[in-house]
């Protein structure tokens, strides 16, 4: 009897706020692995489930999940970057799909490579970072997680969730980033969920 394939969801909700319980459209695509509602609840009730006047930067966007809980949550500004056409054709599809816009939230979406938009970008002007690359690219992590050590950030209160496998150990994630530390963290099967602050706080 041949084992059971864990089918990838085909749908995922968003959780709270202005566009609760309503869906994102996924497509099968390498590396394309939404976040799921267990760890997007928790990683939301770590930031205080509503996210007013803060700006948020999901630098591998995919189905736009991370981005558009954000904007469903109150955030003022969301920029949402993808690098791949297939996977942005349908991230643009969804955001189409879920219109008007919450009030006050300005959403952009850019097709580009997230490291390559990173390098371009000397401050940043958001108060939360997204990292979700796929899980078998530590090499794009590592990249992603240098760049934003050298940025000078505007809030004074930023931070940045990291989603990575489980194999990766915190301090390869903080040998990356600099002086940065583990303010939370969640195991939930192969995933781990880790929110970063430059002030030092207990997990």
């Amino acid at each position: 009897m041949r084992p059971k394939v864990k089918e990838l969801p085909t749908r995922v909700r968003i959780i709270g706020g202005y566009w609760r319980s309503r869906l994102i459209h996924l497509i099968e695509e390498p590396g394309l692995r939404p976040t799921t509602d267990r760890v997007r609840e928790t990683l939301f009730n770590w930031l205080g489930q509503t996210l007013n006047q803060q700006s948020c930067l999901d630098l591998f966007a995919g189905s736009g999940a991370l981005g558009l809980e954000a904007c469903s949550r109150g955030a003022s500004h969301v920029t949402i970057i993808e690098s791949n056409k297939r996977v942005y054709s349908l991230l643009e599809n969804n955001i189409e799909s879920l219109k008007p816009l919450p009030m006050g939230c300005d959403l952009k979406t850019i097709r580009t490579d997230a490291t390559t938009w990173l390098e371009k970008e000397t401050v940043l002007n958001y108060d939360i970072v997204f990292i979700d690359p796929p899980f078998d690219n530590l090499g794009l992590l590592k990249k992603t997680l240098e760049l934003l050590a050298t940025k000078e950030f505007v809030s004074k209160d930023v931070k940045i969730y990291v989603e990575s496998s489980t194999n990766i150990e915190n301090e390869t994630i903080l040998s990356y980033l600099g002086n940065w530390v583990v303010n939370k963290q969640l195991l939930a099967g192969v995933v781990k969920a880790t929110l970063l602050s430059k002030s030092v706080v207990s997990v």
